[in-house]
């Protein structure tokens, strides 16, 4: 059985530097020098922290998909 991991985006046409996905997922997110927010991997393991960094994006530039079935966890598709 293989373990579910998640391929996590940044908008950075989007992101306004907030850090507050730092803030709850230190382990998934850092910012750049231009203050834009990018995952710290382009392939992490599910966490609730980063989840919960999606969800709370002021502007919603974060994207989760399942790697290899490229499902929408978030946001959830419609």
């Amino acid at each position: 059985m293989t373990e579910t991991k998640w391929r996590v985006t940044v908008d950075t046409d989007l992101c306004i530097g907030s850090g507050g996905c730092v803030l709850r997922a230190p382990e998934g997110f850092e910012l750049d020098a231009a203050r834009q927010s990018c995952p710290r991997h382009a392939v992490l393991g599910v966490s609730d922290e980063v989840l919960d960094a999606a969800e709370n994006c002021p502007v919603e530039a974060i994207a989760i998909v399942e790697e290899g079935s490229g499902i929408a966890v978030f946001p959830p598709a419609d």
